[in-house]
């Protein structure tokens, strides 16, 4: 993948008509994480830790701030927020791919000063499967 601008990074939300894109991210981050499950006892060979392949939980963390594209976006991430409920979103990475799946906002900030915009701090968590789709 070579360099790429961090304002190429979408963010999509369905809201059940297809995907739309929802914010003006200015900063971004995508995490994958997996838990291990470790199986070591004491028969391991040299008492080195053991894990059990796959048996792990997976998870994704998509964090973001910035300014909202329009108010219907911040309607549709605050009604997303409120609800409690976790709709498909949509992450494009240029000339890298595509992640999505069904996330759950874990934490949702405003804040603004007197003579500027109002920006956000947003956290989704992933609430099952993810799919990636790497570009041709």
């Amino acid at each position: 993948m070579t360099a790429q601008q961090g304002r190429d990074l979408l963010l999509k939300l369905d809201p059940g008509s297809g995907f739309v894109t929802v914010a003006g991210l200015r900063a971004r981050r995508i995490a994958f994480n997996a838990q291990t499950v470790d199986t070591t006892d004491s028969e391991s060979a040299g008492r080195w830790r053991e894990l059990l392949a796959g048996a792990g939980v997976r998870r994704a963390t998509i964090s973001g701030s910035g300014i909202f594209r329009d108010a219907q976006s911040d309607a549709l991430i605050r009604a997303s927020f409120f609800s409690g409920d976790a709709p498909l979103w949509q992450v494009v990475l240029p000339d890298f791919g595509t992640i999505e799946g069904a996330f759950q906002i874990s934490a949702l900030e405003y804040r603004g000063n007197h003579d500027g915009e109002l920006t956000f701090d947003m956290t989704l968590e992933s609430a099952g499967a993810i799919a990636f789709a790497a570009d041709a």
